[in-house]
């Protein structure tokens, strides 16, 4: 492997969906009707780290170099992607229930 970063991503992108399977259990446990759009917005950021996950797995289990570096591209935008809109979301509960 020629870049170890597909690892960190798979196990960050792994604990990460498993915190936004947490929020969304406990919105629906909850049964809190303003927090829809957190719950659609939290089921979109998992999509995108189920993502991230797979392409980094597969990023690791490769042994092709160019599809390897492919594979981890996309997990890296994928992981981004993630990333951001956890900081949407994170910026919408701020200003919604702080403010």
């Amino acid at each position: 492997m020629a870049n170890n970063t597909s690892q960190h991503i798979l196990n960050t992108s792994a604990n990460l969906l498993g915190f936004c399977l947490f929020v969304i259990t406990s919105l629906h446990i909850t049964n809190k009707a303003e927090t829809v759009i957190i719950d659609e917005l939290t089921s979109i950021v998992g999509v995108l780290l189920v993502f991230s996950s797979l392409f980094s797995f597969f990023s690791i289990r490769t042994s092709h170099h160019k599809t390897e570096q492919q594979l981890e591209l996309a997990a890296d935008y994928f992981f981004i992607t993630a990333l951001i809109g956890i900081l949407g979301i994170i910026l919408f509960i701020a200003f919604n229930y702080i403010a």
